[in-house]
């Protein structure tokens, strides 16, 4: 039986949403609970998800809608009365908090009149409008909102290079600017070591094993995931390496990539050439079998953050020992498959490439509907992926989805291992590793009872500083039957290992490049220069709790406490904009 809330003139970011989830999904005789904000996009997931109702029609996208799918009336007293007092809650917290707040554009450059940064953490459908406000008011947009068209991301990323700025993301989950973590980032030492890539648990996997090597990292800068696309052409790579290689606080380089199109990787090792700091590069899904000089070619993100150190303290460049230990363990013969089911995009790009390898797949890598690997029942998905987060959490800070997926290949009598991560840091579920828990129980469990053993292995991503605190959520994996591993790569590789399967590693020569080119590197701004040298003075747009981190760590952050104008029409927005623009003009 379906019921609708609608509560009038109260927007929720996503986090707000997902806690209320949470806790109505917890009242007995609640079957499904679905709540997002009234925006056509919204009601069309509500329509898709089989919890449409006619009373979703006249929400709008300041409104929150909430569908309850539940056993009787009389549940929904309870529901109600749980709405109440959690928004009451909210509220409370609001008012305790000491963080300037804007509601307007006008109002948050007023307060934060030597911002540099604005953190954007809207709506995706809302994200390219105002990046292009925060553009206009002489910010670097970092980007944590994903949807966002490639059309808007070559347009902005343009707009941003001509104004002597960068643009980080869209969909950039993860960075330090200055020792200062943006959004989904962990407490990392800061070091001589500096990161530009994609977005998110790449730049996470490798800084925290260099924390872990006793090194540190002052400035990880994201790209978003489509940086090194043909489309956009590694506009916000190739200017942050230029500005790098200024950066009188950096020694040491480190280049993350998924996939990239290779005329843009081309560009990108070219400029990389001429750049007279040494250099660790990382083209996921490429075997590399040479270094150059001062430009050292990783596999694996673990061998990356490995040689990025060795460089930094003067050490001799050697083969990484890449054996892990096989636990002793009796499989089926039909239990052949191996499923993973991540949160970060990186880690799944690297696991996919690690199993393609070592079963020596040709066919079935891909980046479709999530999967990263999908090839003869074996899977790894990237749950992180646009199509997983419409409308929904991203999976680091909400289990749902992965709890259902454990499930269904838990039952799946051909499944030998299943892979996952849990990442730390600011921004992410204070304790991801207790809400995956009961499933993986329950999954072992239940191959258990059908005669089958059923192997879970796991990699945390984080460091001791992260507030999840790293050692207790290793704890709690390993109490549930989880094998945890030092790096996602030790997990893929002993994965393969129980299949009686390997990856074939060699060690890489010194190669001499002939560079067709000996033309000056562009010279970075300066606006560029003090954002990688100063700690950042941000205008953050949307999440509140990525404002609190900032400021933690002696970054200065004004709250946009932003809602959607134009009662959510994004057509109007823009009419608005134009306009506003064109009489300024």
């Amino acid at each position: 039986m379906l019921h609708t809330i609608i509560k009038e003139n109260s927007y929720q970011d996503s986090i707000v949403l997902m806690l209320l989830t949470n806790k109505l999904n917890t009242i007995e005789g609640v079957k499904k609970v679905s709540i997002m904000m009234g925006t056509p996009a919204n009601k069309d997931l509500f329509e898709g998800s089989g919890l449409k109702t006619p009373e979703l029609a006249k929400a709008t996208a300041n409104d929150m809608a909430l569908v309850v799918d539940a056993e009787s009336d009389d549940v929904m007293d309870s529901v109600l009365t749980e709405v109440d007092e959690f928004l009451a809650s909210q509220a409370t917290t609001e008012s305790e908090d000491t963080t300037e707040s804007a509601r307007t554009w006008e109002t948050a450059m007023k307060l934060g009149k030597e911002a540099n940064v604005a953190l954007l953490s809207v709506p995706g459908t809302y994200a390219a409008l105002e990046t292009e406000k925060a553009l206009d008011e002489g910010l670097s947009p970092f980007i944590f909102s994903d949807n966002v068209s490639i059309e808007d991301e070559v347009r902005l990323k343009k707009k941003a290079h001509e104004k002597g700025l960068i643009m980080m993301g869209p969909d950039c989950g993860t960075g330090i600017i200055n020792g200062v973590p943006m959004a989904f980032t962990n407490i990392v030492r800061p070091g001589r070591i500096s990161i530009v890539g994609a977005s998110g648990t790449g730049i996470q996997e490798v800084s925290t094993i260099i924390d872990k090597l006793g090194a540190g990292v002052t400035n990880a800068i994201g790209t978003g995931g489509r940086d090194l696309s043909e489309e956009v052409g590694g506009i916000t790579m190739l200017d942050t390496i230029v500005a790098l290689e200024e950066d009188p606080n950096t020694d040491v380089i480190v280049v993350i990539s998924k996939p990239p199109a290779k005329s843009v990787r081309d560009k990108v090792l070219g400029l990389l050439r001429q750049v007279s700091k040494p250099v660790v590069t990382i083209f996921l899904g490429e075997k590399p079998t040479y270094h150059e000089k001062d430009l050292y070619h990783a596999y694996t993100l673990e061998e990356t953050a490995k040689l990025a150190v060795a460089l930094l303290n003067g050490e001799e460049i050697k083969a990484l020992d890449e054996t892990v230990e096989i636990p002793s363990v009796e499989l089926k013969p039909e239990q052949t498959l191996i499923k993973g089911y991540y949160s970060g995009g990186t880690l799944a790009n690297e696991a996919g490439m690690l199993i393609a390898d070592g079963l020596n797949l040709e066919e079935g890598l891909t980046h479709e509907d999530g999967f990263i690997l999908n090839s003869a029942g074996h899977e790894i998905i990237d749950l992180g992926d646009d199509m997983y987060t419409q409308g929904k959490p991203h999976p680091m800070i909400d289990p749902e989805k992965r709890i259902e997926m454990i499930q269904t290949a838990g039952d799946n009598p051909e499944t030998a291992v299943i892979l996952l991560d849990v990442v730390l840091g600011y921004g992410a579920h204070d304790d991801m590793a207790t809400e995956l828990a009961p499933a993986i129980k329950e999954a072992k469990e239940n191959a258990k009872k059908d005669g089958r053993e059923l192997l879970v292995l796991g990699t945390v991503v984080g460091t001791s500083a992260d507030p999840q605190n790293l050692v207790r959520q290793q704890q709690i994996l390993e109490e549930a039957g989880v094998i945890v591993c030092s790096s996602n790569n030790k997990a893929v590789r002993t994965a393969l290992g129980l299949l009686g399967h390997t990856v074939k590693d060699e060690e890489k020569g010194f190669k001499v490049v002939e560079e067709a080119t000996n033309a000056p590197l562009p010279k970075a701004s300066q606006a560029v220069l003090d954002l990688l040298s100063t700690k950042p003075n941000v205008i953050n747009v949307g999440l509140k709790s990525f404002a609190e981190a900032i400021e933690e760590n002696q970054g200065k952050a004004v709250q946009f406490d932003w809602r959607p104008s134009a009662g959510g029409d994004v057509k109007l927005q823009k009419v608005l904009y134009f306009l506003d623009n064109y009489v300024a003009k």
